[in-house]
């Protein structure tokens, strides 16, 4: 079998308890590399050479800095055949060239060179690339990347907003076509600099201007007028506008979605803004915005941590369950209030902590959950490290591949329950079963003679 699609060998690859016999033989099929090239920590050096046996180019690429010893990496370097000796080094400068985000770190290591150095290096997408990662850099080297003279590295420089622009560099950044756009979001703005750039008509330009989180009143009534649902929803959460005004836009925008206008989803659906600015208002300001129709500025009301008890009981009862998931999040959160809401909803395990890791969230009920009909709410269950084995059972009988992938990877699990996952149809499971460090090495032994290695 020569083929990528072997999950078991594949999972095997990447279990943490794989002996290192096991992961030799792995490297000689497709997918034991590629889930060896997933695994953590450093590669033995007998495992580095059988996979620079089997292996390609494409394999090298994951051999490098501290995944292998200081001997294996003079062993590459020293390599006969250039696929193999500059895998890494190329994959690095392949992903500059296609402007692909790549770590600082990464950078330095290909290049044989420290940051300040390749800040400076004759490549403008190499530059360009050391402005989007290396997200600390001095001033200094902040305001060599602002002068460059290619206008891709001034426009990677000033793509965030940290570590900024000094105010010497405003006016010409300003100006600057290739950046204009970029700092226009979040320098403060003196009058002139914001006529100058409401005189382009540009409406990139006046979108960024409009997300400023600098503008004074006047600057603000001067965007109340602009025909974009961006500029009009931006303008809606300033602090500078009344209720009135703020429903009028909202009313404008949602009249335009009704009507069928992407732009005009996106802007009320898919913007990262947000009226940061109230989470520093006063108190009696803040309070005002518990009644407030839109869910954005309930939201961030939800993220302050000084509100009275009324204000937390409205906003654990809000009918938008992320201004609900926001207030759980405060150090006080009662009990109940968290295992109301995960019960309910589940938990969302791309942001962490999760709200099952709250101190105050009660780790006792969540075995409960597993008699909840939402599969994604029995999912929560496995976050109990000893949930009884019929509960887990119990969980590898659904038909939703998640949970049986959830249960392939429980602490708890049982040698009959792992075998029952590696024989799965589903190849998600049976490679996430594979990689259990559970697995016994005989069972190992047996996937490696099954697949002929």
């Amino acid at each position: 079998m020569t083929s990528l699609h072997h999950p078991r060998l594949s999972g095997l690859g990447r279990n943490p308890a794989a002996p290192q016999d096991v992961l030799v033989r792995l490297a000689a099929h497709k997918a034991g590399r590629h889930g060896m090239s997933l695994r953590r920590g450093r590669l033995a050096d007998a495992v580095v050479e059988a996979l620079l046996t089997h292996g390609d180019g494409d394999t090298a690429v994951g051999l490098h800095g501290k995944r292998i010893s200081p001997a294996m990496r003079r062993r590459i370097a020293e390599h006969p055949d250039p696929a193999i000796r500059d895998a890494y080094a190329d994959f690095v400068r392949h992903t500059v060239d296609r402007e692909v985000p790549t770590g600082i770190d990464a950078l330095e290591e290909a290049h044989g060179q420290h940051r300040t150095a390749l800040a400076g290096a004759p490549d403008p997408k190499l530059r360009a690339a050391v402005a989007r990662a290396w997200y600390d850099r001095p001033v200094a080297v902040q305001v060599g990347l602002l002068a460059d003279p290619d206008p891709q590295v001034r426009a990677a420089a000033t793509e965030h907003r940290q570590p900024g622009v000094p105010p010497e560099w405003r006016e010409r950044c300003l100006a600057d076509p290739a950046v204009r756009v970029n700092v226009a979001r979040y320098v403060p703005l003196t009058s002139d600099q914001f006529a100058q750039l409401m005189r382009t008509e540009d409406e990139e330009v006046v979108g960024a201007v409009a997300e400023n989180p600098h503008l004074s009143a006047d600057m603000v009534a001067r965007l109340l007028d602009i025909d974009d649902p961006a500029v009009r929803v931006a303008v809606a959460q300033s602090r500078h506008v009344d209720a009135e005004t703020r429903n009028r836009l909202y009313a404008l925008v949602e009249a335009e979605r009704a009507a069928g206008s992407v732009a005009a989803d996106v802007a009320l659906n898919w913007s990262f803004a947000e009226p940061g600015w109230l989470r520093e208002a006063p108190l009696d300001e803040r309070m005002a915005y518990l009644d407030c129709p839109y869910p954005i500025f309930r939201r961030v009301l939800a993220s302050c941590r000084d509100l009275p008890e009324e204000a937390w009981r409205r906003l654990d009862d809000d009918p938008d369950i992320a201004v609900r998931r926001a207030a759980a999040r405060r150090p006080d959160a009662p009990p109940e209030v968290l295992e109301r809401l995960v019960r309910a909803n589940g938990d969302v395990f791309h942001v962490r902590p999760l709200l099952v890791e709250h101190p105050n969230f009660p780790r006792h009920a969540l075995r409960t959950f597993v008699d909840e009909p939402s599969p994604h709410v029995r999912y929560v269950a496995l976050q109990d490290p000893e949930l009884p084995v019929t509960a887990l059972q119990r969980l590898a009988g659904a038909s939703e591949s998640f949970l049986c992938c959830g249960v392939a990877r429980h602490p708890n699990i049982t040698d009959a329950l792992l075998e029952h996952l590696l024989s799965d149809a589903d190849p998600e499971v049976s490679d996430e079963a594979a990689a259990h460090p559970a697995l016994r090495p005989a069972r190992m032994y047996r996937i490696l003679t099954d697949a002929g290695l």
